[in-house]
């Protein structure tokens, strides 16, 4: 679908660059975008940089991730049919993706360091009474084990500092978003968790810098509404130089 996306791009005159950038300078136009080996220069920049999943940064995270370990329900809920599965985190997206994940699997278990959750009370409701959801509380991993993929988790009490192995098929972490922002901090409005502020037209707090997808969204982070908030910008930036041009 994105190579769709970019051929339908090219077909109507854009050019892409694969290059990392590295710094900004948004002071003045055109606005400044730097990267390891080329300067560009632009009357107009829509920001899309995403955000990463945090994560527990424990061993065997990194070498299962896509192996039984997910940061996304929504997407890969349906490979885990019939199969146990744990959760980490107390949230509200915890728990959202957790009531969602029970459309597929055999049985869902919240892990949660604390002894209560901190999502809202309508979500907790739904949860509670859902036969499939179970909790382990003040309790965190420590340890994502297997051969191939995911089997078991390595779990510790936070109270006695017991450990005990959970068998799971696999391990669905939310403990939040990081936007990748930092390259804008003390130029554009962030919120206090560090996503870009955008209006209805994506436009920033700068003129003819706009955002879109999950570097503004801390609330659905799926593609579709990522895609949108890109095609958003690319009209409300195209109409800026139309109407800089008359």
């Amino acid at each position: 679908m994105a190579e769709l996306f970019q051929k339908n791009a090219e077909r109507f005159g854009a050019r892409l660059e694969y290059e990392a950038a590295t710094e900004v300078d948004l002071s003045k136009r055109p606005f400044i975008v730097k990267t390891y080996g080329n300067e560009y220069r632009t009357k107009t920049l829509v920001i899309s940089t995403g955000a990463n999943p945090n994560k527990l940064n424990i061993p065997g995270e990194k070498e299962f991730r896509g192996k039984g370990v997910s940061y996304c329900a929504t997407c890969d809920g349906w490979f885990f049919k019939g199969k146990k599965v744990s959760i980490v985190g107390g949230g509200d997206s915890a728990l959202e993706e957790g009531i969602l994940l029970t459309r597929y699997a055999s049985s869902v278990t919240v892990i949660h360091r604390r002894e209560e959750l901190r999502a809202g009370v309508i979500l907790q409701k739904r949860a509670k009474n859902n036969p499939k959801i179970e909790y382990i509380w003040n309790t965190v991993v420590k340890e994502i084990r297997g051969e191939s993929g995911v089997e078991k988790l390595l779990l510790e009490n936070v109270k006695d500092g017991s450990t005990t192995e959970f068998p799971v098929d696999g391990i669905f972490i939310f403990i939040g978003h990081s936007p990748n922002t930092e390259m804008f901090r003390n130029q554009l409005e962030l919120d206090d968790k560090g996503y870009i502020i955008a209006d209805q037209r994506m436009r920033t707090s700068i003129p003819g810098v706009y955002a879109a997808g999950e570097v503004c969204d801390p609330f659905f982070r799926q593609v579709i509404t990522s895609a949108g908030m890109g095609a958003a910008a690319a009209i409300s930036a195209t109409r800026q130089l139309e109407s800089e041009s008359e």
